[in-house]
């Protein structure tokens, strides 16, 4: 596994060894003893998530606060995602500052994405599998997030805006000048 830093402390990309040959490919998506020894972050990783998505659709950008707060190793297995993480961690010298990286089945990148960040991506290709670890479980009451059209934030989805599909709940997140003050 290679890892590539985005300029976000801890916030890394990393691209698997593939082995491929004409009967197909195979790869080691995680192994936490080889992502400890290269990060030098934790890969205790407690629950796994899967959504499908059709093309447009934006989630995000969520996080959880508190003790609930998550780290994330996402991917994607089928199609191609836009992926965003924005460093929302005060006191950061990149608060404020987001990456895009585009993941795909045909690529196989991954982007670990840690606590204190608000996540989302959109959908790149006509229907998307994403997969994501996180190192906390979910709990409702320390939801939170930022609309996905802050201004702000001035993040390009790579979706046209009369082709963008975003939650009922997506559309009622605050701003990112609000996270931490509203």
């Amino acid at each position: 596994m290679d890892i590539v830093q985005t300029g976000l402390k801890d916030c890394i990309i990393i691209k698997p060894r593939v082995f491929e040959d004409p009967r197909g490919y195979f790869f080691e998506c995680f192994n936490k003893q080889t992502f400890e020894e290269k990060t030098g972050l934790s890969g205790d990783f407690v629950q796994d998530n899967q959504s499908y998505s059709a093309y447009g659709v934006i989630r995000g950008l969520h996080a959880q606060t508190g003790a609930f707060a998550q780290a994330k190793l996402v991917r994607v297995t089928k199609g191609e995602v836009l992926d965003v993480a924005v460093d929302a961690r005060p006191g950061s010298p990149t608060y404020g500052q987001h990456v895009a990286v585009r993941l795909s089945a045909e690529n196989k990148l991954q982007l670990y994405i840690p606590r204190g960040f608000v996540h989302g991506f959109s959908v790149l290709s006509e229907t998307a599998e994403f997969l994501y670890k996180c190192d906390n479980f979910f709990n409702k009451a320390s939801e939170t997030g930022v609309i996905y059209n802050d201004a702000d934030l001035n993040i390009d989805w790579m979706i046209p805006q009369d082709q963008q599909s975003v939650s009922e709940k997506d559309l009622l997140l605050k701003t990112f000048a609000e996270l931490h003050h509203g």
